[in-house]
């Protein structure tokens, strides 16, 4: 993006903040290097497309803010040890638990569904981050900061493991509306056990005397075990990336338990708020159904969905027509919708592409109305239903040439990700739907409607759209 758009971008960029709940300017704090932590996935299954959801999420802020001219340091975990099978600090490591069922090591487990995660992470073009770092391979940063809370006084010791007491800790909860704890009670469905308060949380979890040799447990000042899930995230972030952070990014679902307790043991070390904004992506949803989830088993992976003929790009193009903050409901008709459309803006690209050749676009396109409209909606809190809408109206502009439109088309899809100049390589319709759509051009041309109207939905029936166009018809595989 050239200097003025680039100026402009970061001058209106507004962005909402899960701390205050109120959008604002969004500047990182020394003007320049944007610091940013996403949580990551946990690495005991293969990722469904509703965790995939806040990854593209993610990825769109990422591309924005590169947009926008800002150098950016981005951060994710890999959470391969201390997840517990519930927030209240009860049952095993998610990991353990993986490895049992599976028979085979925690280690192997957390490789096979690491390698499933980055398989996801390309195929749906996001784009790498700066680190991605591994909980395992920062034990030591994770028990020096449990220590400086020790240091604190804001520590204790039951059988089980080292709690952080958030009783001393007054604004705990402030990531939560009002500061309602009823929120954050996890802990009171289940037996406290020696834990003083039921939102106190686990830093460090002690291997049962009497349990044979886990796959994934370290000495430490207390005992041998392994790290809460929360300290991880902290521990990595402020060795990493410093006591505040600009933006910290996740799921909805992370912000009464996760990151709430990320703030408090974050901000008691350091003294320091813990991250300047909070960003939190809506749920994806099935029909009928609140969320997607493994514990709810209704789990469909990226997998899932190219098994049932659907390349990943029509989900990362599906997520850009809901915005970050709206749930996303989906079911495969939904996304077969989306597919369809997908493939005509595609053609309608390719088709510019074609006709604009090596010619360059007009001088100052990138100061056209059309590109400040697309600017003032990533502006907008990321607004991308709308970015979209923008693209749209760039390929219907009968006062734009060809290579003005396909700079305009370059320069969007380096937030949209979709690689709308590359061809897709779609199989060619068989001889018998090509017959079906010759017989629907002659029934056009006699204007006989409903004949026509009847032979397209044969040809649908068969898996493909066909779309008019100036040589006769397109025909286009449906993703079923």
């Amino acid at each position: 993006m050239t200097d003025p758009a680039a100026a402009r971008l970061r001058n209106e960029l507004t962005l909402y903040n899960t701390l205050g709940y109120a959008e604002s300017h969004f500047e990182p704090a020394d003007g320049r290097t944007v610091l940013m932590y996403v949580c990551g996935p946990t690495v005991y299954s293969s990722p469904h497309i509703g965790n995939m959801r806040t990854y593209l999420f993610s990825d769109v802020l990422r591309r924005v803010l590169a947009l926008a001219d800002y150098d950016l340091r981005a951060v994710m975990n890999i959470t391969d040890v201390g997840h517990l099978t519930s927030d209240a600090d009860s049952g095993d490591d998610k990991m353990a638990a993986a490895a049992a069922s599976e028979r085979i090591t925690a280690w192997d487990v957390a490789a096979k569904y690491t390698a499933a995660f980055d398989d996801d992470v390309r195929a749906l073009n996001i784009t790498p981050m700066t680190a991605v770092l591994k909980a395992t391979d920062h034990i030591p940063q994770q028990i020096e900061l449990i220590q400086r809370l020790e240091e604190k006084g804001v520590v204790y010791r039951t059988a089980d493991g080292m709690y952080f007491d958030t009783s001393l800790v007054p604004a705990y909860g402030k990531l939560t509306p009002n500061d309602d704890r009823e929120s954050l009670l996890a802990g009171v469905r289940v037996d406290l056990g020696d834990k003083r308060n039921p939102t106190d949380f686990a830093l460090w979890k002690f291997t049962p005397p009497d349990a044979p040799q886990r796959d994934m447990e370290w000495p430490s000042p207390w005992g041998t075990g392994f790290p809460g899930w929360h300290i991880e995230c902290s521990a990595m972030a402020m060795d990493t990336l410093g006591d505040t952070l600009d933006i910290h990014v996740g799921g909805i679902d992370h912000i009464a338990i996760h990151h709430t307790n990320e703030i408090a043991q974050s901000e008691t070390a350091s003294g320091a708020p813990f991250s300047r904004w909070w960003m939190h992506g809506a749920f994806l949803t099935l029909e009928g159904e609140r969320r997607m989830g493994k514990s709810e088993g209704n789990k469909i992976t990226l997998e899932t969905l190219v098994e049932w003929g659907f390349d990943p790009l029509d989900f990362r193009y599906l997520n850009l027509l809901s915005h970050y903050r709206s749930p996303l409901t989906f079911s495969r008709e939904i996304l077969q919708s989306a597919a369809v459309a997908f493939g005509r803006l595609r053609q309608r690209v390719q088709a510019v592409v074609a006709a604009a050749g090596a010619a360059s676009p007009a001088a100052g396109w990138q100061e056209h109305a059309l590109v400040d409209r697309f600017v003032d909606a990533l502006a907008d809190d990321l607004n991308l239903p709308r970015a979209v809408t923008v693209l749209g109206d760039v390929l219907r502009d009968g006062d734009l040439d060809d290579a003005t439109k396909v700079a305009m088309v370059g320069l969007f899809d380096r937030v949209l990700g979709l690689d709308l100049r590359t061809a897709r390589d779609d199989a060619a319709a068989p001889p018998d739907v090509v017959e079906l759509a010759e017989r629907r051009l002659a029934h056009r041309k006699e204007r006989d409607w409903a004949e026509a109207d009847r032979l397209r939905d044969e040809i649908a029936a068969l898996g493909w759209t066909v779309e008019d166009d100036a040589d006769g018809f397109r025909l286009t595989p449906l993703r079923p």
